[in-house]
């Protein structure tokens, strides 16, 4: 099992790399990359750890309030960016121009279909590896504090490639607030999935920070 998860994480490494390092990422498409690498990320996920989808809600009210939480959550965690972002670009002044590398991948892009991938592939797919599968099976291994923590690195660091400060920062701080969460209510995924992609396409299309 061990085996798999290691598999899993070198895959994931290795479409990341691809797709922020400076030597790889101008030869693809970033949005075909980052869609191509969460559905290959959840066909795997899915066929090696199939067990993630007995997380999902049974009920309709399981749904509905999955829904409703995973929308607070992201409004949250949109807000944490903001002031964060408010914050360091005051106190950090190199980092308006990271952000805004960060934004370029949003030039000349069809916004519908980017909007639609990220609510329905790369959101889901990302929360269903990092926190339903990855996150789950480290705190069974170690406990379910030294698996956040595990989860948290390995979910931050597989960003370095991209020598974006900020970019790194990011992804730490909204890994650590899924993690967090997914910590402390296990049975939250399907709300962290919604909040995720919810975060994805607010984020980058409709309220960008």
């Amino acid at each position: 099992m061990k085996t798999r998860l290691l598999f899993l994480l070198l895959v994931v490494q290795a479409f990341w790399f691809f797709m922020f390092s400076p030597w790889t990422a101008p030869l693809v498409n970033f949005w075909i990359g980052i869609t191509v690498a969460a559905v290959t990320v959840l066909t795997l996920t899915t066929i090696l750890f199939p067990e993630w989808t007995q997380q999902l809600p049974k009920k309709p009210l399981g749904w509905i309030a999955g829904l409703a939480v995973g929308s607070v959550l992201a409004a949250t965690l949109w807000g944490v960016f903001w002031l964060g972002d408010y914050i360091s670009a005051r106190i950090l002044p190199f980092t308006v121009k990271q952000v805004d590398t960060i934004y370029e991948l949003g030039n000349n892009i069809n916004a519908p279909l980017v909007g639609l991938a990220l609510l329905f592939i790369v959101g889901p797919a990302e929360e269903i590896f990092w926190r339903g599968t990855f996150q789950r099976k480290l705190s069974e291994f170690w406990g379910k504090n030294w698996g956040f923590i595990g989860m948290l690195i390995c979910y931050s660091l597989i960003h370095i490639w991209s020598f974006n400060f900020m970019l790194v920062m990011a992804a730490a701080v909204a890994g650590g607030f899924q993690g967090l969460v997914y910590r402390l209510f296990p049975k939250s995924l399907w709300a962290l999935i919604v909040s995720h992609a919810l975060w994805d396409v607010a984020v980058f299309l409709v309220f960008p920070i």
